[in-house]
């Protein structure tokens, strides 16, 4: 990461580096109370005698509602002069980064009002506007931009074909995964040369509990968007979904999303890069996620961002 902002590179090729921002530094950690912040299955520093709700209520104390160093959402009650603060800081960050590997600087960061939804924004055809396009995806050709997907668990990717320079980031949630976000963003790129991607900070499915009707529900949405192949369709429960074993005797399940979000890509031809295991928004406290606030019973948290920029050779 960056010394002064919680951003790291994840890849660089060619003309094209992929962004990761955080919540907090990992610094920021090394002398807190406790190493995992969810309430499932957490690694506190504490005694084994301390009860569930004792052992929750010390992160409450621990770790209250946090915009942390680097909220970028606007969508969050969060001081709309901090964020855009933050916006124009992590867009110098950016350049200073890519100074320092021989590349000219982005003239500027593109972002949506994201709905989960399939909706595209091609930012190359589209003017500039006060108000971000309602939109899950964007797409571009051009250099010297970058495109910035905000996530807080769900599923951030971005995509880069090198024959053709065309960069897209997409926000995918399960109701996106569902809807075909990945597809349709793919199905606009023009050439049909090979697509790199590259999946961010979302949350693991250890941390990942929801009702079985919402796997149905994103089954149903796979079929009818046709975004896995037949044998993923066929054993999308066995490979996506495991048993909860909720205490309360409902139907729950853990859904595995980046692995859908994996399989999609795969299915579409397109070669997932990433050099290491994807982090778990939910699990690593250096990060941002909605699920961790809902059970925190926090009042509002950040959004970080994955960011894919193309920057010519100085």
């Amino acid at each position: 990461m960056t010394d002064k902002l919680p951003l790291t590179m994840l890849a660089q090729l060619d003309d094209v580096t992929v962004f990761q921002t955080a919540a907090l530094q990992t610094a920021d950690f090394e002398d807190t109370d406790f190493k995992n912040p969810g309430l499932e299955g957490a690694d506190f520093k504490s005694t084994e005698s301390e009860t569930y709700n004792q052992k929750s209520q010390k992160m409450l104390q621990t770790e209250q509602a946090s915009y942390g160093e680097l909220n970028l959402g606007l969508h969050v009650a969060d001081n709309p002069a901090q964020v855009l603060d933050n916006r124009m800081r992590l867009l110098a960050a950016i350049n200073q980064q890519l100074a320092t590997q021989q590349r000219a600087s982005i003239k500027r960061l593109h972002w949506v009002n994201q709905v989960h939804g399939k909706q595209i924004h091609d930012v190359d055809v589209s003017p500039l506007s006060m108000r971000p396009v309602d939109a899950d995806a964007l797409v571009s050709q051009q250099a010297e931009l970058g495109l910035a997907i905000m996530t807080a668990d769900c599923v951030p990717i971005v995509l880069y074909q090198p024959a053709s320079g065309q960069i897209a980031a997409i926000h995918a949630g399960w109701q996106g995964l569902a809807c075909g976000i990945i597809k349709t963003t793919a199905e606009r790129f023009e050439s049909a040369e090979q697509i790199i991607a590259w999946i961010g900070v979302s949350i693991s499915q250890a941390h990942y509990e929801v009702g079985s009707q919402v796997r149905d529900k994103l089954l149903a949405g796979c079929i009818e968007s046709n975004s896995l192949s037949t044998e993923h369709l066929d054993n999308f429960a066995a490979l996506f979904s495991i048993p909860a074993n909720s205490t309360d005797g409902s139907d729950k399940i853990k859904l595995d999303l980046p692995k859908i979000a994996a399989y999609q890509l795969e299915t579409l031809g397109i070669r997932v890069s990433n050099d290491s295991d994807i982090d778990c928004s939910y699990a690593d406290p250096r990060y941002y996620s909605y699920r961790r606030q809902t059970h925190l019973q926090q009042p509002a948290t950040g959004r970080m961002a994955l960011i894919v920029v193309r920057s010519l050779a100085i």
